[in-house]
């Protein structure tokens, strides 16, 4: 909730050559951002592709603001996701309703199926094959991601989905896409779909 806080600051404070807040076009977060973060990714007809909040954020400060974008994964980028995401808590998540988005969450769904890695595993490997099982001391997983950004013991900090994501391809002993790749957006948008009605609990603390 120390991120909530820096990021309920960043959301009233003017930044860039614009001089302008996010409240200053957004008003009261509580309204206006309630249950923005659930839809999330969304088709963005700009670039013709899906896009996840942090990189909306990210537009939002650069076309909007006249502000450089906050580098990924860093602690404001995280802040404002999770005070964003908050406005949304509880809500059922709704990704995907979309039809554009449809050939961007099959491409996710290969994705999520394919191996790759020395160990030759796929996500599915483990979170739909093994779910409930245990990989160490930790229950694995059925992949819904309906917490992120949270905050993880392991990291003793926040994180995105994306860092989880290259966490995995690290485990299995791959090569890690870069932050921001469509590939992390794609997944999401996939992993986020599989979710469909659960409730969003954004910022959530995990093991």
């Amino acid at each position: 909730m120390l991120w909530v806080a820096e990021g309920e600051a960043l959301w009233s404070a003017q930044a860039g050559a614009s001089g302008r807040s996010c409240a200053g076009c957004h008003g009261d977060a509580a309204v206006s951002m309630k249950g923005v973060a659930a839809r999330y990714p969304v088709y963005f007809a700009e670039s013709g592709q899906p896009i996840d909040l942090q990189s909306r954020i990210n537009v939002c400060r650069k076309v909007n603001q006249k502000a450089a974008p906050f580098p990924l994964e860093s602690r404001e980028l995280l802040a404002l996701s999770a005070f964003i995401g908050k406005q949304s808590r509880g809500m059922p998540i709704t990704t995907g309703e979309d039809k554009r988005l449809e050939p961007f969450r099959a491409r996710g769904q290969e994705l999520y199926e394919q191996r790759q890695g020395q160990l030759n595993f796929s996500c599915a490997n483990c979170h739909d094959d093994n779910w409930g099982k245990r990989l160490a001391s930790s229950v694995i997983p059925q992949s819904h991601p309906t917490g992120y950004p949270l905050y993880r013991l392991e990291w003793q900090s926040m994180g995105s989905l994306q860092r989880r994501l290259r966490n995995c391809m690290v485990g299995v002993r791959a090569e890690p896409y870069p932050y921001g790749s469509q590939e992390y957006v794609e997944l999401e948008l996939f992993l986020m779909t599989r979710a469909k009605g659960m409730p969003l609990e954004t910022p959530a603390v995990r093991p």
